[in-house]
């Protein structure tokens, strides 16, 4: 029987509970918030470290596919460790790889640093929700659920800001080096206030090392294929084997698990149908939070040439919809059922998606504020009641791999849909430029004022543009282009995040916070 924390320490000393529990969370937005600081600063680490651009992602694909192996895992560590202690040895972990991180002096150097990061910071994400449904009666869920969501979606919006600001006010070494202190602080902080637990030192004998392997292999060529797809083309032969040997292994893995009476990762928890439901909005949602994370910054970038500190500042307008909406979420989960208000905020996320459908190569902030306003109040909802669907019904035995199944679920969904907007990116620009050129040809004013080109130049060239307007104009065509490939993966999102509240119908009623 996996460890359970002594209900006393939680009935007599509440406010260490709660102590122990922010430690936690500060952990896990230090791990979230270490993906996008490093990921504004890529080109600054690339000249420090003098590394062929080829290479440059690695420094980001090394700490995501480690994350994503590890997420799975909480569930096995939380039963080895205890949650007390599996969170303050990832937390240290975490700190002593941040430390190596910003001594490093070679690419292979940082690349290793990172995948000792990726990997202990992928179990801090779904041990704080574990402990949400673990450490809390159920009238104090909400606002813990709230709290840890609120952090989780916060920083990747803040973490341009936060890694623009760094790396021109200091160095490229501060983006890990902000780590060190918090992170001391908090594994202190959880040491003296989590509950204490009894070590099960059985489990290590349990553990099936193939299973591992196999998950390890999956969840990293699938990683690695989402990644490549769409520069190598999705029919190359080298994605084609990664995605045969994701399916392979994960196919394999999947079948140990379910005949094993003690599995790595407890997969007949899908068998709940709400947990199973609750899973796919998480996935969803990751599609939705990471593709519009990832689509305002690359707008930002290459289509109004803002640096990383500027794309920050008009981000944040996220954040601050986010924490100003926190308390009323809070507020509506406690009375109102999680299905309905997962209908409502799924509907608004995919709306204020969609909202960013619409832009032109002159679009900036004023553009972009109404539809991060939208898409800010919505994401509390999207996040907050699907949480209680999927682990709110578990016994607590359940909850640790619960947690990092539905945490990998999101992961997986923003890598899913990053691949799936990159794809749109690479293959829509060029025949959408096509198109636009042939009406700017064809005199159509609409598309000259979406190029940006005068209309007098049209007017002067009814006969067709000659080759040297032709060299002028092209610049201004690329962008256009890209802004319309933009705005196509920005309407296939919104339709993604859309189709998850069909979903809803066959999820059972989860009775309210109090």
């Amino acid at each position: 029987m996996p460890n359970r924390p002594d209900p006393s320490h939680i009935a007599v000393n509440p406010l260490l509970v709660w102590t122990g529990f922010m430690a936690m969370c500060a952990g896990m937005f230090m791990a979230i918030l270490d993906v996008q600081v490093v990921a504004t600063s890529l080109p600054t680490i690339q000249s420090a470290l003098n590394i062929n651009p080829d290479q440059m992602s690695w420094i980001q694909t090394a700490y995501l596919i480690a994350e994503v192996v590890a997420i799975p895992l909480t569930g096995f560590l939380t039963r080895l460790l205890t949650m007390r202690w599996l969170f303050v040895t990832s937390l240290t972990v975490f700190v002593l790889a941040s430390a190596g991180c910003a001594s490093s002096g070679t690419f292979g150097d940082l690349v290793s640093w990172r995948v000792l990061q990726g990997f202990s910071g992928g179990t801090l994400i779904p041990s704080v929700f574990s402990a949400v449904f673990i450490l809390f009666p159920k009238e104090r869920q909400a606002i813990a659920t709230t709290i840890a969501g609120v952090l989780a979606v916060l920083a990747p919006t803040v973490g341009p800001i936060v890694g623009g600001w760094l790396t021109e006010t200091y160095s490229w070494h501060w983006l890990f080096l902000i780590n060190i202190i918090p992170g001391i602080l908090a594994a202190l902080v959880a040491v003296r206030s989590l509950p204490r637990e009894r070590l099960d030192t059985t489990e290590l004998r349990s553990l099936d090392v193939l299973s591992l392997l196999l998950m390890a292999v999956s969840l990293a060529s699938l990683e690695l294929a989402l990644k490549e797809a769409p520069t190598n083309g999705w029919t190359s032969v080298y994605i084609a084997g990664l995605l045969c040997l994701s399916v392979l292994s994960g196919s394999i893995f999947v079948w140990r698990s379910l005949i094993r009476t003690r599995p790595l990762v407890e997969l007949r928890t899908f068998r709940d149908r709400n947990f199973l439901i609750g899973s796919i909005f998480s996935f969803v949602l990751g599609i939705g939070l990471f593709g519009s994370v990832y689509l305002m910054p690359v707008f930002l970038a290459f289509v109004r040439g803002h640096n990383a500190l500027e794309i920050g500042m008009t981000m944040l307008v996220t954040g601050l919809a986010q924490l100003v909406t926190a308390p009323i979420a809070v507020a509506l989960e406690k009375r109102i059922d999680a299905r309905l208000l997962s209908a409502a905020g799924f509907a608004l996320f995919a709306v204020g998606i969609a909202m960013s459908a619409f832009q032109d190569p002159q679009s900036d902030y004023e553009a972009m504020f109404w539809p991060q306003i939208v898409r800010g109040v919505a994401i509390m909802f999207c996040l907050l009641p699907p949480t209680r669907l999927a682990l709110g019904t578990l016994s607590p035995d359940k909850i640790p791999d619960a947690s990092g199944l539905f945490n990998l679920m999101r992961n997986l969904g923003g890598a899913i849909g990053i691949a799936l907007i990159d794809t749109i990116i690479y293959t829509r620009s060029e025949p959408l430029g096509r198109s636009l050129l042939e009406r700017l040809q064809a005199g159509d004013t609409d598309a000259a004022t979406f190029i940006g080109v005068p209309l007098q130049t049209l007017a002067e060239h009814k006969g067709g543009l000659d080759e040297a307007t032709m060299a002028m104009i092209d610049p201004l065509l690329q962008t256009a282009a890209t802004v319309q490939a933009l705005n196509e993966a920005w309407l296939v999102i919104a339709g993604l995040t859309a189709c998850a509240i069909l979903c809803l119908p066959f999820a059972r009623r989860v009775a309210p916070a109090d």
